[in-house]
């Protein structure tokens, strides 16, 4: 009798901490069974406060007149600043590169392009879980593009490699770097392995990196001019997909479709945090926009891809782009 009585002040106490609702522990419920979540008791009701939150931030935005909608995901028990410690850039990110080594053409330029559309050109997205590895994700995904562009051959890239070893380039690991120095480091380095030679793991290792067993080379690193988005424009529909990196702020996590747009995030480098692939480009309802590969698992938001705003530097995507050229 004492030890139920001890139980049901332990869940009264709990629960006047976090008040909720039934509706609200209800939509709860549903999404830890959808994402396999589990909790004691003391972090079931703190993280269940913390979705309320964010559903309650996701309906009311969806509610209003806006370019782009928001939705649950594997996120939606996280605050921002958990998000941001886990899954982003903590490292400030120097994009140096003011001026670029592309040269850009006076067009014509398709009205859209993409590249996942044109031929096996694109590999499948990944997941960079709880590692602020986004920047290597970027890299692999470029790389293994220009490669098939190159060759025909899609390969999958080992993103954890350059974890590990590519730390003398000014890269931190799980704590950042940017795509144009990982491809300096690959190109120094003579050559990247492959994914399944140097499996991703999500954490700081030691390098273990094995010259003969190199799959895929870079001649030369390409910077985009900074700030010239219509550069970018120029190389992803000549080229090849494009590196890049801007700033994420607390609603992007929770993106769910259409062309994202901010009025929270900057338009300079100092505060880019988040490095994705520009795929290609297109246009919907007159807002010009970007298809980005992102690194956040094939659930988030539209199958692992995203459109945000382009012509605007939207978040200071246009601050730091790169791709590289391949070694044939």
């Amino acid at each position: 009798m004492k030890i139920l009585v001890l139980l049901i002040f332990a869940v009264y106490s709990v629960t006047s901490l976090y008040p909720f609702s039934e509706e609200g522990e209800y939509h709860f419920k549903l999404w830890m069974s959808q994402y396999n979540k589990v909790y004691d008791m003391e972090e079931y009701y703190h993280r269940l406060q913390i979705f309320i939150e964010n559903k309650r931030r996701i309906d009311y935005h969806n509610e209003g007149n806006h370019t782009f909608t928001m939705g649950l995901n594997q996120f939606s028990d996280l605050t921002f600043a958990e998000f941001r410690k886990s899954f982003l850039l903590t490292e400030p990110q120097n994009c140096s590169a003011t001026k670029g080594s592309h040269v850009s053409s006076n067009g014509p330029y398709p009205e859209s392009v993409d590249w996942r559309k044109k031929g096996h050109y694109v590999t499948a997205v990944k997941n960079q879980g709880p590692c602020g590895s986004c920047w290597t994700f970027s890299t692999t995904g470029c790389l293994e593009s220009v490669t098939a562009i190159a060759t025909g051959k899609l390969l999958q890239l080992s993103e954890q490699q350059l974890v590990d070893c590519a730390q003398a380039f000014n890269n931190h690991g799980c704590n950042g770097g940017l795509p144009s120095q990982a491809f300096e480091y690959i190109k120094y380095n003579k050559g990247i392995m492959t994914e399944e030679d140097y499996p991703y793991t999500a954490h700081d290792d030691t390098c273990k990196f094995k010259t003969e067993l190199a799959a895929a080379f870079v001649k030369d690193v390409v910077n985009i001019t900074k700030y010239d988005e219509m550069g970018m424009l120029d190389a992803v529909a000549r080229f090849n997909p494009v590196s890049l990196a801007y700033e994420v702020t607390s609603d992007f996590m929770h993106y769910d479709g259409g062309v994202y747009t901010s009025m929270e995030c900057h338009n300079t480098t100092d505060t880019v945090n988040h490095a994705v692939l520009a795929v290609g480009y297109s246009e919907e309802k007159g807002t010009p926009y970007w298809i980005v590969k992102n690194s956040w698992g094939s659930s988030w938001g539209m199958k692992g891809y995203f459109f945000i705003e382009r012509g605007k530097n939207m978040c200071g995507l246009a601050g730091c782009s790169s791709y590289p050229l391949p070694v044939l």
